[in-house]
């Protein structure tokens, strides 16, 4: 194979580089017309002979790149929580290419990548106020999603060790006899997952960790479904024969509303784990950042995030409200113990550390990967770039545009801000983090209305249900969220859509 020149790379990362200085697209969707024109081009068949990289690029560029849609580029995407990737971040992100570290085995006298992972992670610790001494256990994954999976795995190897503790001294792990003897031995019929309002991905980890989606078991209160019935919990909690481990959300996915509401509640949660040997897991994908928060106006979040700390593990992701690409998740445990019980990976003397007397672990030996992208470097770079004051500033301009929103709802004839509260305006506004769940009052265009709001492909939202009734969600993540600018957008949108009027764009 003949090797390309340095010339062509360089006109390829110009390329790159102009299209991340270009001004936001003006639509959030690729018109119809250029999907089908890029599923024309797309290569059917492997070619013998290769086109080569410059005609590559083209193709990149002029062919396929039209029918992306604007999900990280435009802040009018609110289809899901999906950030953007700051300026920083994407400098970063393209080092990580050029240099293509695989983040798994500890070599300090090679490169310095799991020494920027570990810092990257602690900077994130502190922007989170988590203290990074306390959460020994942290690295980075693809995902909230394979996060989860790490806490459901450690909070399992936890709770077998808690009962196994009254019945033996011998050492149990599910990382050496797996779930079955070890369960036997510790004496336990059964571990179960007690939350409310779990995120899909909860039960994908307890299908993928062989607790079963089963395992999942919701115990909200009948006039707060995200909120925990405390007597349900503590009956669940001391059933003969059970292992539990309780998995606080924070926040819900369809709503934004916390699971806990303050200090005072989450000290009572970690009371009752204690008493009975439970793990408490926090899925804190995009509500953990409440932390950031400062000012009185947000103080409603800010108090919900109160506590969090005191949980076993907490997982989130980056690639959401911290605005890095994809894929980047993260997670912390306050247990380093149980880290190398179960991720250890035994038996390949080719990955032996080179750790000695240095505190960093290689990420192999706890986490779920051999093979790891640099994705810590796009992380240590968008925090020292902006700090504290720069992602708070972010974050305040995302919820300030959800409680525009927000209000619209309260005072429009069309729609209804959901769920439904008998609250006073300004505590229904203050409760609104960076989502906004709503629908039309009229049924026959609320069956329609998601896909009318996209086919003006000025914003985007998502279809959800709501009491079993179709809904719409806005979610607001991206860093240039800019109110003056986006909300008279985003109301003449649903203006239009109410009153029937074809705001499509033509394709």
């Amino acid at each position: 194979m003949k090797l390309e020149n340095h010339e062509m790379f360089n006109k390829l990362s110009t390329a790159i580089a102009k299209l991340q200085c270009d001004p936001p697209p003006k639509d959030v969707l690729p018109s119809t017309a250029s999907l089908e024109n890029a599923r024309s081009k797309l290569q059917s068949h492997l070619l013998t002979q290769g086109i080569g990289l410059e005609e590559s690029i083209r193709h990149l560029q002029e062919d396929l790149a039209p029918a992306f849609n604007a999900s990280s580029r435009s802040p009018n995407y609110y289809g899901f929580v999906t950030g953007g990737v700051t300026p920083a971040a994407a400098l970063a992100d393209n080092l990580v290419t050029v240099y293509d570290q695989n983040v798994q085995v500890h070599l300090p006298n090679e490169t310095i990548a799991t020494d920027v992972e570990d810092r990257a992670i602690s900077l994130l610790c502190e922007l989170l106020d988590l203290a990074p001494e306390q959460w020994p256990h942290r690295i980075f994954t693809t995902g909230a999603t394979s996060a989860n999976i790490l806490g459901l795995a450690c909070a399992r190897e936890y709770v077998i060790i808690e009962a196994s503790a009254h019945r033996t001294d011998a050492e149990n792990s599910v990382g050496q006899v797996g779930i079955v003897e070890a369960m036997r031995k510790a004496g336990i019929d059964e571990i179960q997952i007690l939350t409310t309002v779990p995120h899909s991905s909860l039960s994908k980890a307890a299908g993928i960790l062989g607790l079963g989606r089963a395992s999942v078991k919701c115990l909200g209160r009948s006039d707060a479904p995200h909120k925990f019935d405390m007597q349900q919990l503590r009956k669940s909690l001391e059933q003969p024969g059970a292992a539990s481990i309780v998995a606080v959300s924070a926040s819900e996915v369809n709503t934004g509303l916390y699971a806990t509401c303050g200090m005072e509640e989450m000290q009572e949660l970690r009371k009752l784990c204690d008493m009975y040997g439970a793990w408490i897991h926090v899925d804190g994908a995009f509500g953990l950042f409440g932390r950031v928060l400062a000012s009185p106006a947000y103080s409603s979040i800010i108090k919900a995030c109160e506590g969090l700390e005191l949980a076993d593990s907490i997982t989130g992701d980056a690639h959401k409200v911290l605005n890095v690409p994809y894929d980047c998740g993260f997670f912390l445990s306050r247990h380093r113990n149980i880290a190398e019980r179960v991720f250890q990976n035994p038996n390949a003397a080719y990955l032996a550390s080179g750790n000695g007397a240095d505190p960093i672990t290689s990420p192999l030996n706890v986490g779920l990967e051999n093979s790891r992208r640099f994705r810590a470097l796009p992380v240590y770079s968008t925090l020292v770039a902006y700090g504290k004051n720069g992602y708070r500033d972010m974050l305040e301009r995302q919820i300030n545009l959800a409680r525009g929103i927000a209000k619209y709802m309260l005072e429009s004839s069309e729609y209804e801000l959901l769920p439904e509260s008998s609250a006073s305006v300004e505590d229904i506004l203050g409760g609104i983090y960076i989502i906004v769940l709503f629908r039309a009052k009229d049924d026959e265009l609320n069956k329609q209305l998601v896909n009318k709001i996209k086919a003006t492909r000025k914003i985007y939202v998502s279809g959800t249900l709501w009491d079993g009734r179709p809904a719409c969600r806005f979610a607001i993540s991206n860093w240039m969220t800019d109110v003056e600018r986006d909300l008279p957008v985003i109301e003449q949108v649903l203006q239009d859509v109410a009153q029937g009027k074809d705001s499509q764009r033509p394709t």
